[in-house]
């Protein structure tokens, strides 16, 4: 028989069965679709060498007046200003004790006992030890006066740390270790630290979807749920608020050593909300807006509230007459879930619909019409703007907003749905990448606590992909290039819990790190109706390579068989194609087949053409 082409139709489709799908792709990880063929993503690599600890959930790049740019990122303990090439911790200070901390050591052990009463810590939070002397040991004035993250609370008034040297090595006490520290020890205590994991039954998602108190206020505090940063930037400086907590400034004038501090602390502060669901800065007219927060006179959380200062004005929350501060309570559903600024409107989701927020001027300052009931968002950060459309994801599929809300047509999303952690959905994330018109949704599956997903969405050409997260591809925040050529995004590593910031889409060499890129049709039949078996004698492949680096460089094609759709699909054969391959013989013998085409090496990429196969009648059996 002749060479047959086979022309796979783009984008990867799993709402069939593998051989329902035939003459389409069925599976894939980390390959996109462009002009209706599949190609290898780009690659990444280290934005910065000095990584950070605790895992991003956001950040916001921004340049200021002067023309530098710099990184606001928070993590569940920490929260980072990044200045050059540099991480400075700008963690907030909750609480200071003056002359009040005292230790005790144990000989043969490194944990210390710090007893200081009503310390408000908790298990993980970090304190920095100043003004204390040695304890007569090994223990010395060097261990102990430095910051320490908090092993165990064990009272209102004493919490354990482990001790260590100025090189992170654990110092382990002597039988001299027999003094206190010292008559004037002092500590600082950082904000306390949120939680990496999504706890059901406190704050969002308290009862069913849409129930009566659903996210109750009363329920909403920054320590009970996932640490779930919202940051920007005023003018130079930065405003930050972890959710159902209070606003932190931080000062650029004041330097990168200095923290950041509480927004109601500043001069002029006037009714500053004390809690918040989500912060943002308006575009033009420069209000700070509250999504969800108390209002004037109470410290209880109304989750439906939207509050603004004064234009201009970070600190000036009073309305009065002659200035353009104020607040409207929405009426459509019971809690806000996020916000998200776009060139002419901020949209705001509830748990029952869409509101849309607009300046108008005085005397109402901002408009607040419903757009859309029912879509809402899966978590805060579900959503992205790309293309002068708004996308994003709600607990039953994916949608579009464009002065109205389409539902997309997606080719995946059973195959996603149903295998969505939904016990931790409030970390799905949405991510543009808009240089190669793709929107990416970042999700935890299966039983797996962290994302180790994606889908990904070609907006001008309708396609759909799917991947994982292996090969360190864990991401937990992304930025689109808003200031920075390249797409942003936080990495995480739970061994280590030192975590970096990477370029995307920097090519496939330039130290990018290794990854494994595959993408596998669905089942075709050889024969029409796969009556008789087939023999496959010959592949003629049709590759692309890119960023080529050397000959060597190598796309493997797998030629996978099976004889009825219910069987396991069984490897015929495997060929290495390098930029010099013409053609390659088979002995592959099936009803039905597959084609695999995959790579690990990081120096070059590849963009897949058609394939051509020599076939022949082989039998009926």
């Amino acid at each position: 028989m002749p060479l047959m082409k086979y022309v796979f139709k783009p984008g990867i489709n799993k709402e069939g069965t593998n051989y329902s799908n035939e003459g389409g792709w069925f599976d894939a990880d980390k390959v996109r679709f462009r002009k209706g063929k599949p190609e290898r993503i780009g690659g990444w690599t280290k934005f910065s060498e000095n990584g950070f600890i605790g895992t991003a959930r956001k950040i916001h790049p921004y340049r200021a007046a002067s023309g530098d740019t710099y990184i606001g990122l928070g993590t569940h303990q920490k929260l980072y200003n990044l200045t050059g090439n540099v991480f400075y911790d700008i963690t907030p200070i909750r609480a200071t004790t003056t002359n009040g901390i005292v230790f005790s050591a144990t000989n043969g052990s490194s944990t210390l006992t710090v007893t200081d009463d009503a310390h408000g810590a908790l298990t993980g939070d970090f304190v920095t030890i100043s003004g204390a002397v040695t304890l007569g040991g090994l223990i010395t004035a060097d261990v102990l006066n430095q910051e320490y993250q908090i092993e165990t609370v064990t009272s209102e008034d004493t919490y354990t740390i482990i001790a260590k040297d100025t090189s992170g090595d654990e110092v382990t006490a002597n039988s001299s270790d027999s003094g206190n520290g010292g008559s004037g020890v002092d500590g600082a205590y950082q904000i306390n630290t949120g939680l990496d994991v999504y706890v059901r039954g406190t704050g969002w998602g308290v009862n069913t979807w849409g129930a009566g108190t659903f996210g109750s206020a009363g329920d909403l505090t920054s320590t009970n749920q996932l640490r779930l940063w919202s940051i920007d930037n005023f003018g130079d400086d930065i405003i930050a608020a972890p959710r159902a907590d209070q606003i932190y400034f931080w000062d650029k004038s004041s330097g990168t050593g200095d923290r950041a501090t509480l927004l109601s602390a500043e001069s002029g502060a006037s009714d500053v909300p004390t809690k918040v669901l989500q912060i943002m800065m308006s575009d033009v007219d420069k209000h700070v807006i509250a999504f969800g927060c108390n209002p004037i006179g109470s410290s209880e959380l109304d989750p439906l509230l939207v509050r603004f200062s004064d234009t201009e004005s970070a600190v000036d929350w009073t309305p009065t007459a002659t200035n353009q501060a104020g607040g409207v309570q929405l009426s459509t559903g019971s809690i806000i879930i996020g916000a998200l600024r776009t060139r002419q409107e901020i949209l705001i989701w509830t748990d029952a619909g869409i509101v849309s927020m607009r300046f108008v001027g005085e005397p109402f300052i901002f408009s607040f019409t419903e757009v859309a009931e029912g879509p809402s968002l899966i978590s805060p950060n579900a959503a992205v703007s790309a293309n002068n459309r708004v996308y994003f994801m709600d607990r039953d599929g994916f949608h579009v907003y464009s002065g109205s809300t389409q539902r997309l047509p997606c080719t995946v999303l059973d195959y996603v749905l149903s295998d969505l952690n939904q016990d931790q959905a409030f970390k799905v994330f949405a991510a543009a990448n808009e240089g190669v018109n793709e929107i990416m949704f970042f999700y935890p599956s299966g039983t797996n606590k962290e994302i180790d997903k994606y889908v990904l969405y070609n907006y001008l050409e309708g396609t759909w992909s799917i991947g994982t997260t292996t090969d360190n591809f864990v991401r937990t925040a992304w930025d689109e290039a808003s200031v920075y050529e390249n797409p942003l995004a936080s990495s995480k590593n739970d061994s280590t819990n030192t975590n970096y910031i990477y370029r995307h889409e920097v090519g496939h060499g330039d130290g990018a790190d290794n990854f494994t890129a595959f993408i596998e049709s669905s089942d075709f039949d050889l024969n029409p109706d796969g009556e008789k078996f087939t023999f496959i004698s010959r592949l003629i492949p049709d590759v692309e390579f890119r960023d080529q680096q050397t000959t060597s460089d190598t796309v493997t094609f797998t030629i996978k068989g099976r004889d009825y759709p219910l069987q396991d699909l069984s490897t015929l054969q495997t060929i290495n194609v390098t930029p010099q391959s013409t053609f390659a013989n088979t002995r592959a013998r099936s009803r039905q087949a597959a084609v695999r085409i995959s790579s690990e090496a990081s120096d070059y990429g590849w963009r897949l053409g058609d394939i051509r196969l020599d076939i022949r009648p082989d039998g009926k059996r």
